[in-house]
């Protein structure tokens, strides 16, 4: 999955806002609610880099990615204007 595809996934579920899905959940906390989830994936992908291996930190790199493009359609922002900052 590219992060556009994540992205197109994410701002479907926050127009949708399907009963029983936890992203649904976390857009009803808004950016405070994501942003602490954003952090919290960020620093398990520093442990996992530090201290657990490639596989660990995969993983919890693909989650940081997640609640980015959550904070991003949260916020009205595409990846197209992030990417124009890069």
């Amino acid at each position: 999955m590219t992060f556009e595809e994540i992205y197109a996934l994410v701002k479907e579920r926050k127009e949708k806002m399907p009963e029983g899905k936890s992203t649904t959940e976390l857009f009803k906390k808004g950016s405070h609610g994501i942003g602490k989830k954003l952090v919290e994936e960020a620093a398990e992908s520093w442990m996992a880099a530090r201290f657990e291996g490639k596989e660990a930190l995969t993983l919890e790199l693909s989650q940081t990615l997640y609640y980015v493009a959550c904070m991003m359609a949260e916020n009205g922002l595409t990846p197209e204007d992030v990417y124009a900052k890069l």
